[in-house]
């Protein structure tokens, strides 16, 4: 596994890849240098010297030897190619001599041509009509020449000779020269491949770099462009406009996620709050139900013949259907609220004339009950809210005013100013709600005094109902115990 992981670092490859080109480019002419230019030098030499012998053997024939052109060409042969010319005829006269050691050359040419003498049994290299090649040794001198020996077409015998020591010595530096050159052209070029190769790969790791932090949704990375734009740096942008896309694409998918979750969340709500619904709608019916069916029955059985019997049982069933249709549209009402059906419709109104109102249509149950109520605001105190939602606020808070208060029978409502808030509380003289009711209260069907609501008509979803409007405007809202009563409040923006 490791092995099919393992990442070949492109920058070597490319470095390898270059230096080996170089090594090859340098080293091959090095080494056929080496091994070729001695046998190539001495084959142009041979060629120089058969060229050297056919412009004698012309000029022989021809009887120019004294001509100024022969003796310019010869002189150049002699300067370029360091080969001497000696040529005698049959009788042993030295017709032209090039040679400063003319009587050695003179003696090797009568060894080579009667062949007496330690040189006639040297290999040839190169034969002719009227010519041989070979090599020779000068046993004075000690060193090794190149030897051309022949018949001119005139019947002249002629020697060309040049020292083999000097190719020697010329490939020799050559190869040496060559060697030094390559030597310092490798490094340097290796030195440059590193270079180049790190500069042109530089880009391409910063772009793996990038695609690995991406794989990762790491999308703050970014690819810096070169001066000079390539295709590389084309490619970087794009992956920069990749990158930026792939994130807001994610992010979209996550909000779009979240927005799912939240729906999946608000039907699950809403399935709960349904079933809910109906269990409490069933569970608060069944009672006033019973109880109008079974007067009615008894009105329809004659159960009772008298006409204040039948009143009453009238009244009985009248007085619980009316039970019946506040709960059914206090609940629907609530429902609505809690699903989010109900819109609210904000608007300035003057929340002390509101109250005023009010608290004056409800003037005959506080009489009734015998309450004395107290609200002394007359100055206009504006706010911003729905004027529906906050009425049935605070008609919940003064029916359960009136309905609870005791002892001194009194209901305060009051209105306190703090900055951009006010708030509005309803007090009432009587009991304190018990402790371990306090945070259940605002729970539909929730009823501290079950007998007591039940006497005086309560369905138990006021307050869940006040609950759900002040969540809804998004508004504090609240209930305090007092030694003499109880206050309920809830504030609103001016």
């Amino acid at each position: 596994m490791k092995s099919e992981n393992k990442v070949h670092s492109i920058n070597r490859q490319m470095a390898g890849i270059y230096i080996t080109i170089i090594v090859l480019t340098i080293g091959i002419p090095l080494i056929m240098n080496v091994c070729f230019l001695g046998y190539f030098y001495r084959h142009e030499k041979e060629q120089a010297m058969i060229s050297t012998f056919e412009l004698v053997n012309r000029a022989a024939v021809s009887g120019s030897f004294q001509d100024d052109q022969f003796q310019d060409e010869l002189e150049k042969a002699h300067a370029n190619h360091s080969i001497s010319v000696v040529v005698m005829d049959s009788a042993g006269n030295i017709l032209l001599s090039t040679s400063q050691d003319t009587d050695d050359m003179y003696s090797q040419l009568l060894y080579a041509v009667f062949g007496s003498g330690p040189q006639t049994d040297k290999p040839f290299w190169q034969m002719g009509d009227n010519y041989i090649i070979q090599q020779q040794e000068d046993h004075r001198l000690g060193e090794d020449y190149l030897v051309l020996w022949g018949t001119l077409d005139n019947g002249n015998l002629i020697m060309l000779r040049s020292a083999i020591e000097g190719i020697r010595e010329s490939t020799g530096l050559s190869n040496r020269f060559l060697i030094m050159i390559g030597v310092g052209a490798l490094l340097i070029s290796i030195l440059a491949t590193l270079f180049l190769t790190r500069r042109i790969t530089k880009p391409i790791i910063a772009l793996t770099d990038l695609s690995k932090r991406m794989t990762n949704l790491d999308f703050q990375a970014k690819y810096v462009s070169q001066k000079n734009k390539n295709e590389v740096d084309v490619l970087g942008e794009h992956m920069n406009e990749l990158s930026q896309t792939l994130e807001k694409t994610i992010l979209e998918l996550k909000q779009a996620n979240h927005d799912l979750q939240e729906d999946i969340a608000l039907k699950e709500e809403n399935q709960r709050r349904q079933q809910e619904f109906i269990a409490n709608v069933s569970h608060e019916l069944k009672t006033p139900i019973a109880l109008i069916q079974g007067y009615a029955e008894g009105l329809a059985e004659g159960v009772s013949d008298d006409q204040e019997s039948r009143e009453y049982y009238c009244d009985v069933i009248i007085d619980e259907a009316k039970k019946m249709n506040r709960m059914v549209l206090s609940m629907i009402s609530l429902n609505q609220i809690e699903s989010g059906n109900s819109q609210m419709t904000y608007d300035h109104f003057d929340i002390v004339e509101l109250l005023k109102g009010m608290l004056q249509s409800m003037q005959i149950l506080f009489d009734q009950e015998g309450i004395i109520c107290d609200f002394p605001y007359t100055e206009p105190v504006m706010v911003y809210a729905d004027e529906y939602a906050v009425e049935q606020v605070v008609n919940n808070y003064l029916s359960n005013a009136i309905h609870y208060a005791k002892y001194d029978k009194r209901v305060d409502v009051k209105l306190v100013c703090e900055g951009q808030r006010v708030r509005i509380s309803v007090f009432n003289t009587g009991d304190p709600i018990p402790q371990e009711s306090i945070g259940q209260i605002w729970d539909k069907f929730y009823k501290v005094d079950k007998a007591r609501t039940r006497e005086y008509g309560g369905t138990g979803i006021g307050l869940s109902l006040v609950k759900a409007i002040m969540d809804s405007l998004k508004q504090n809202y609240g209930v305090y115990n007092h030694e003499n009563g109880v206050e309920f409040w809830f504030e609103l923006e001016c």
